[in-house]
């Protein structure tokens, strides 16, 4: 009972959103203390980290022979295993400093369509990374527990998050998942076809961060009346030159029309494996988007026109998961059943 007592009091317990695109991390005496990308700087020939985060991120598609930037993350799930496992160890480091006497313990949201094989390469990755003990949440459940949801009654609460890897739709009641639909189709997805669609219709090759930067600036998944055109800078495919070319809203749009109807079957999908009455909830209730790919102009539109629901946006989309896995995190008794593992 002691030790478990003095770890209560003396260990600093951490929520994480260990996203494809980005992290966030949590703590219970500081609240958000992390909101960074999830790209790590290697120096290749020294086999060590150089950069983590932001300052990583601004490495990318920059870096001389030697250093190589990478995003450990891939459709949700870990795709390198040791480069994940610093990235981990590096934010905990920032977030706990001094003296440790007691390891943390950590809360971490997860794609709910990941294997068995994958959530314990999360918990070991987390594990070496210096936590004491790991927890699991479904990413679905975290953004309605951070929406404020009521996912302890027996009531329909449909939550579609979109990510930077992954896009879960999920129907919630009595604090599980009724039904749910995890797609490979998101943030990093729009991004490759904005890039396809430059290389195939303008002959210029741009890199993930300019890509990126067009669709938060025109992206949309219906037409936006005044919508501005963008100058946008690559590599001539032809002559391998430098080359501006200017594009507009309706490009970008038809560039993400793929991923869009991708992201609006899986909300239908979902809809028509709903039972009944957690359906009619649902029509009363609406449907609740969080995530970075909520922001995408139009498509809670696009959503509602297709389903005839409601949809809501997350006042704080960005941090929606993080902040219902927190709560997860401080009561642990009251949401037990939330945690797969």
């Amino acid at each position: 009972m002691l030790p478990r007592l003095l770890r209560r009091y003396f260990a600093e317990d951490i929520a994480m959103d260990l996203g494809t695109a980005n992290t966030l991390l949590y703590t219970r005496r500081q609240g958000i203390v992390i909101n960074e990308p999830s790209v790590v700087a290697l120096d290749t020939q020294k086999n060590t980290v150089l950069a983590v985060g932001a300052e990583a991120r601004a490495c990318l598609g920059r870096t001389p022979r030697r250093i190589r930037a990478v995003r450990p993350m891939k459709d949700g799930v870990i795709a390198d295993f040791d480069v994940t496992q610093a990235m981990i160890a590096h934010f905990v480091r920032k977030v706990i400093t001094g003296l440790r006497l007691i390891r943390p313990s950590m809360v971490i949201c997860i794609p709910s369509g990941i294997t068995q094989v994958e959530k314990r390469a999360v918990i070991d990755a987390a594990h070496l990374a210096g936590a004491h003990d790991v927890s699991l949440v479904e990413e679905p459940m975290g953004a309605a527990l951070g929406a404020d949801m009521p996912v302890r009654e027996p009531l329909g609460n449909m939550v579609l998050d979109i990510g930077g890897g992954t896009s879960e739709v999920a129907v919630i009641t009595l604090s599980a998942i009724a039904v749910s639909q995890s797609v490979r189709v998101a943030g990093d997805a729009m991004n490759l076809a904005v890039q396809r669609y430059l290389r195939d219709v303008f002959r210029l090759e741009v890199g993930e961060v300019t890509a990126e930067n067009v669709k938060k600036v025109l992206g949309s998944a219906v037409p936006q009346p005044g919508a501005p055109r963008l100058e946008v800078s690559g590599k001539d495919l032809v002559g391998g030159a430098p080359r501006t070319v200017t594009i507009t809203e309706g490009h970008v749009r038809e560039a993400l029309s793929d991923c869009v109807q991708t992201i609006v079957g899986a909300v239908m999908s979902t809809l028509e494996r709903t039972p009944p009455e957690l359906a009619a909830d649902i029509y009363t209730n609406g449907l609740l988007m969080a995530g970075g790919g909520s922001l995408l102009k139009g498509l809670g539109q696009r959503i509602a026109h297709e389903t005839k629901l409601k949809v809501f946006v997350d006042k704080a989309p960005l941090t929606t998961v993080l902040r219902g896995t927190a709560r997860a995190m401080l009561d642990r008794d009251l949401y037990a059943p939330v945690f797969i593992n």
